[in-house]
């Protein structure tokens, strides 16, 4: 056998071991992977939000102070107070199912207890995008709050500048949205209510 033959038989090994991928390296991070990494990012910083839309009339948002608070973040699950002026009673919880992504909002009252109408929200229906996460009204919510049952609420993150929370109710003109700036962290907030 010749010198050169036995290099590349006995090199050969070596360089395919080097090139090859595992799993982990070669699948790219799915849109919701992606999406969720970027709030992670946000991970103990607060930001001051603006009411861009809302329903004629509305009293519980306009005007006041909108803090969102990255506040705690695991593997599966992230949990986002929204602070509106001194009332601390909501809470978005963010977290991962075996087939996408979930959204329950978490309200409570003063003395930490569970308020009548709390943990609604609903899964998302499909991959969305690494910035628009989608969730539609889940059939406990629609039991619990029946007019809610066509609601879609949308989760947007575009690093470097905004979050942004948004509802719609399909068939009415039913809208909310709070866009968060991301480039000007605030100072925690205190702890929201019931934790």
């Amino acid at each position: 056998m010749r010198a050169g033959t036995r290099w590349i038989l006995a090199v050969a090994p070596i360089l395919l071991a080097c090139s090859a991928e595992t799993p982990e390296q070669s699948a790219p991070l799915s849109a919701q992977d992606t999406f969720w990494s970027a709030i992670e990012e946000l991970c103990d910083q607060a930001f001051e939000g603006t009411l861009i839309e809302a329903p004629a009339g509305d009293t519980a948002f306009a005007g006041k102070a909108l803090v969102m608070h990255v506040r705690q973040c695991a593997a599966d699950e992230i949990r986002i107070p929204l602070h509106v002026g001194d009332d601390r009673s909501r809470t978005w919880i963010l977290s991962r199912t075996d087939h996408g992504l979930r959204l329950k909002h978490d309200h409570r009252h003063e003395d930490g207890s569970e308020d009548e109408v709390t943990q609604y929200g609903g899964d998302t229906a499909g991959p969305g995008s690494a910035q628009v996460q989608e969730f539609p009204a889940d059939t406990a919510t629609a039991s619990l709050i029946p007019a809610a049952a066509t609601n879609v609420w949308t989760v947007e993150v575009h690093p470097d500048r905004i979050f942004a929370y948004a509802l719609r109710r399909e068939g009415t003109d039913r809208r909310f949205r709070i866009e968060f700036d991301i480039t000007r962290p605030v100072p925690p907030p205190p702890t929201p209510w019931g934790y």
